[in-house]
């Protein structure tokens, strides 16, 4: 049982807030291209394909990071694997910065992409692991809110970098260019989320396992205020006796290979991406200016999405250990639904061709509300929320490897749907991609409502297949 004072409160959130920060460098590292996208397809001369590859080739490295984080994790520990994502988010931001050919920036943005997929596990299954039932749900959304905070720092910082050249082509300081100083800058976040590491408790469930009882016991008592320590160490435990022989098979089942419960995952997190939330977070600025925006404001109007994204964050931590998951992540489909529906239509409405598209009176409007609103049911409901089951639904015996599998497919899905934005954009348009996305918001509803189950409330120790 937890007796939570104030001052366990202060410190749990504190070690939360610490751990979260891995989903700053998250949202800031895989977000920071997008000011950057169209000043690097011209100062590489890229087609709209190779665009898209260089953008999406990060996810990549954030499908294997992610795939093998859960492990490392087990066998160093939750710390050591943090630092390890902040030495490689500071040489990818240093790489890209000083990149000098296209496969160079590619290797840099690969190694990004490791540091962004160790980062994606991690901090949820840290969080997780420290955070009491009662208020792991709110505590599991800060990662998603410093993933949002990481967007908007990183649309932010493209727009006033881009303002202060007059371009993000231009020479802004040392006679580097605007878009190479906008990855350099997320070398400041990086080395912040090192020290961090180095503060906080390692995990108890991770002592537990390497038999350090009584290290895990103190923190239990001095970080979440348990008033039977020890007790809570047997009860951990005792759903950590095959975890010394944990391996793929803890996963393998009956349908199709894997357990139901992986499964349940591995599709929560590819509905996550293929609604096409970062259609928007990656290439948004390419996206207003490709609809006859100017370069500013479609630097403005990211910066104001990032916001909203920011601001609809705090509605999911409001309510998701009110409410519950289940509700919201339905609520949430249908939203997006209609929200891309309307995008779509207004999409449709576009005149003319090449660089001279516009969308005219009343659909530019339509298709700003209509994306804007996408973005208030995604950061409210799916966005948080997926995060937050991903890192509680699993039993532990098997939850590293669901979680690093199901991350992975997160990331594989990204990076189909980033991939083939740019030249679908071209030979079918957006109308059609935002219709497609709205379908597969609308199948996401029919997923959760049949093969979800609620976790609102229930102890990691409760969970089973």
């Amino acid at each position: 049982m937890t007796q939570m004072s104030e001052r366990h409160t202060a410190k749990v959130i504190g070690v939360t807030v610490a751990a979260a920060v891995g989903g700053f460098l998250f949202g800031f590292d895989s977000s920071v291209i997008n000011g950057a996208v169209d000043s690097i397809q011209g100062h590489f001369e890229l087609g709209s394909f190779f665009t898209g590859f260089a953008v999406a080739i990060a996810l990549l490295g954030c499908a294997v990071g992610a795939w093998f984080a859960g492990r490392l994790a087990d066998r160093w520990g939750r710390k050591k694997v943090m630092l390890l994502g902040s030495v490689l988010f500071v040489v990818s931001s240093l790489g890209a910065g000083l990149a000098f050919s296209v496969p160079d920036l590619m290797l840099w943005r690969v190694l990004g992409g490791l540091g962004i997929g160790i980062a994606s596990v991690i901090a949820p299954t840290y969080i997780a692991e420290i955070a009491p039932a009662r208020y792991r749900g709110a505590l599991a959304s800060l990662q998603q809110l410093a993933i949002t905070l990481g967007i908007f720092a990183a649309l932010l910082s493209d727009a006033v970098l881009q303002n202060a050249a007059g371009g993000a082509s231009n020479e802004l300081w040392l006679n580097l260019e605007a878009w190479r100083w906008m990855f350099l800058v997320g070398v400041v976040p990086a080395v912040v989320y090192g020290i961090l590491a180095l503060l906080i408790p390692e995990s108890p469930r991770y002592l537990v396992g390497k038999h350090l009882d009584q290290e895990a016991a103190d923190i239990l008592a001095n970080i979440t205020g348990e008033v039977d320590p020890h007790e809570r160490v047997s009860e951990i435990r005792l759903t950590l006796r095959h975890e010394s022989t944990a391996s793929f098979d803890d996963i393998r089942g009956p349908k199709f290979g894997l357990q139901p419960i992986v499964w349940v995952g591995i599709f929560m997190a590819i509905f996550q991406q293929f609604v096409g939330i970062n259609a928007i977070f990656y290439y948004s600025t390419t996206l207003w200016k490709s609809v006859g925006f100017t370069e500013n404001e479609s630097f403005t109007t990211s910066v104001i999405t990032a916001i909203i994204n920011v601001g609809m964050t705090f509605v999911a931590i409001l309510f998701v250990d009110r409410i519950g998951r289940r509700i919201l992540l339905m609520v949430g489909s249908l939203g997006m639904f209609v929200s891309l529906l309307m995008a779509a239509i207004a999409f449709s409405q576009a005149t003319g061709s090449g660089d001279d598209v516009v969308l005219p009176s009343p659909w530019g409007a339509v298709a700003l509300i209509g994306a804007n609103l996408f973005v208030i049911f995604f950061a409210s409901t799916w966005g948080p929320v997926m995060w937050v089951m991903l890192g509680e639904m699993f039993p532990n015996n098997m939850r590293a490897y669901a979680l690093g599998i199901s991350t992975a497919a997160n990331w594989i899905a990204n990076f189909m749907v980033t991939l083939s934005f740019p030249p679908l954009t071209r030979s079918v348009g957006l109308w059609f991609l935002y219709g497609l996305f709205a379908f597969f918001a609308l199948l996401s509803f029919f997923f959760v409502r049949s093969k979800v189950q609620e976790t609102k409330g229930m102890e990691l120790e409760e969970m089973h297949t």
